[in-house]
């Protein structure tokens, strides 16, 4: 959940069904108006000039699309974002792109309406345990968080509130947002897109779900509880509820703020080692994953600060909503492709993309070595053969420089460049979110600038090294 200082506020979030509905229809009409007479009048042109002005028409229609989203906030606000991160293989790009500007981190719902949510949920007596900032010190889509205090004991303690009907409107919403998406024809529907549009509501569900949250924050602290590296909020269960998450407040600084930017390399380089063997934890031991890449969920406590005792730097680790288990009919082949890449095997992770489903034996057997090729260069950081790394992405100890390296950039040309896109499949829509996982991952140890090699840590976990 973003933070934010003073910014725009407003009284209530509409949420009635009906309301959102008619507004999304009334948009999506006038959009496939649009289209349909763009579509009439371009094909007349010539095809470089209709491949032109059919791009300029996405845009338009993309633009126009963020713009209705953005009056309604909530559910739908939420709904976009989530499809910027995980829509690329469904979406065209012009779409992906004016999603990525669906932001209402400025905007934050009034003190009044809030307050009536926790004299609601809490009752009056258990409100009075506390006292309450009015200023939230963050907001997004579905809720806010306001900083208290107990008055028995000066427990400094965070109120993360849902805003009210957020939770009812999911499907109404997203079958809205669907429905706007086919009307302005800026989507083909198939079974693919059905099934990735069905984990978004899953995903959606989930979100809203505050006791399901509140229960995997307190997992995932037992998980960590004897890993110095890690702090995990203490959810209090007496001022939780179905539409609050109450817990410690836990202070730091964000990723990228100049305080963590100034730490020697050394600690920089152990805060992304830690990011690192957590995500390995998440995906070989625990099959549970936060595929939520926000850095607003991640906070760096630094020893030695004043008021600081802690012995050594910790990433404290705050959102827990977006966390996922993935069966290990999934996992065995993600695997055993990792395993293979590792080992440079490329006939063994062809056969982990083919058993993943995104990949197929029917492709020609260069397109299949291209793709296996993209595939294993992905683990350029964690890979035992260093002779592949390019010359300005290791420093003069031989450790790999997650940020000068450009890794995602380079991958990406890399397969823009070949065949593949010919032949490219939709995956499957848990490997979108642990694609989308591995990618905060990398970027999240670029931000630190961290320089480190990864190889031992993940040899660690492939062969269950102690």
């Amino acid at each position: 959940m973003a933070s934010k200082g003073r910014g725009n506020s407003v009284s209530r979030i509409k949420t009635g069904s009906f309301e959102r509905r008619l507004t999304l229809t009334r948009a999506g009409l006038f959009a496939g108006t649009r289209m349909a007479s763009h579509m009439a009048t371009n094909w007349l042109s010539s095809k470089d000039k209709r491949d032109a002005r059919h791009r300029a028409m996405l845009s338009s229609q993309a633009e126009f699309l963020v713009e209705e989203l953005g009056k309604l906030k909530g559910s739908v606000v939420k709904i976009g974002q989530v499809m910027a991160l995980y829509g690329e293989h469904f979406l065209p790009e012009e779409v992906t792109e004016a999603l990525h500007t669906l932001e209402d981190q400025t905007t934050s719902l009034e003190w009044p309406a809030i307050a009536r949510v926790l004299q609601e949920e809490l009752g009056a007596a258990r409100l009075a345990e506390l006292e309450v900032d009015p200023e939230p010190i963050g907001a997004a889509s579905l809720g806010q968080v306001h900083r208290a205090r107990r008055i028995s004991d000066g427990l400094e303690l965070v109120l993360k509130v849902q805003y009210p009907g957020v939770a009812d409107a999911v499907d109404s919403d997203l079958n809205a947002v669907a429905q706007l998406l086919r009307i302005a024809r800026l989507v083909s529907f198939g079974p693919e897109f059905n099934d990735w549009l069905e984990e978004v509501r899953e995903m959606m569900h989930r979100e809203v779900d505050y006791r399901l949250e509140a229960r995997t924050t307190e997992k995932f602290r037992n998980l960590l509880r004897d890993d110095a590296r890690f702090v995990v909020p203490r959810v209090l269960g007496e001022y939780s509820t179905a539409h609050i998450i109450a817990s410690t407040f836990e202070h730091g600084h964000s990723v990228s703020s100049v305080a963590v930017r100034e730490l020697p390399l050394e600690r920089r380089s152990e805060l992304g080692r830690a990011a690192l063997e957590l995500f390995f934890r998440e995906l070989f031991d625990w099959g549970e994953i936060q595929t939520d890449p926000n850095f607003g969920n991640y906070r760096i406590r630094i020893a030695g600060e004043p008021g600081e005792d802690a012995p050594r730097d910790q990433i404290v680790l705050l959102d827990f909503g977006a966390v996922q288990a993935y069966p290990d009919s999934f996992l065995t082949p993600v695997i055993h492709m990792i395993r293979a890449s590792y080992e440079r095997d490329l006939d063994e992770v062809i056969e982990g993309g083919v058993r993943l489903r995104f990949m197929s034996r029917d492709w020609p057997e260069d397109v299949l070595h291209k793709f296996g090729e993209v595939c294993m260069s992905v683990l350029e950081p964690l890979a035992p053969d260093r002779s592949h790394w390019p010359d300005y992405a290791v420093n003069p100890r031989g450790e790999y420089r997650w940020k000068q390296s450009d890794l995602p950039s380079r991958v990406a040309r890399q397969a823009a460049r070949s065949a593949i896109s010919r032949y490219f499949r939709i995956p499957p829509k848990e490997f979108v979110f642990l694609n989308r996982k591995l990618i905060g991952v990398y970027t999240f140890i670029a931000v630190l600038n961290a320089e480190f090699n990864g190889e031992p840590l993940l040899r660690q976990f492939l062969y269950d090294e102690a």
